[in-house]
């Protein structure tokens, strides 16, 4: 059993920056990787980054790379999303997810979900 805790989100003008953190208890979170996905009204969950439970590897939806960076320190049980240069688009609530069998950017591939966090783009 994994359970997640994200912080972090906010208003933040286009251009800006914000950092998403999500505190993971249970034991065997440095064993999984670890993903964000984020949500906006009426659409889909939507992959936004992934990271294996050693950072060895990192995948990124198009939409966001070069602008957003996600890492892990698994001393602190705790996996971030940098998100910089900021878009009206990027505004969904966001949560972060475990899984437990290796990295993905497939939804159904994760087994554990935070409750998210919001995070609105203002232009």
């Amino acid at each position: 059993q994994v359970q997640l805790v994200e912080s972090g989100g906010g208003l933040v003008q286009a251009g800006g920056s914000l950092k998403l953190s999500c505190a993971a208890s249970g034991r065997t979170f440095s064993s999984s990787a670890m993903g964000w996905f984020r949500q906006a009204p009426g659409k889909e969950r939507d992959f936004v980054a992934a990271i294996s439970w050693s950072s060895g590897r990192i995948y990124y939806a198009d939409s966001v790379k070069g602008r957003f960076t996600i890492s892990r320190d698994n001393t602190k049980n705790t996996v971030y999303l940098q998100m910089n240069s900021l878009k009206p688009e990027d505004t969904a609530n966001y949560y972060c997810a475990a899984a437990p069998w290796g990295i993905s950017s497939r939804r159904d591939e994760y087994d554990y979900w935070g409750q998210g966090t919001q995070v609105t783009v203002s232009s």
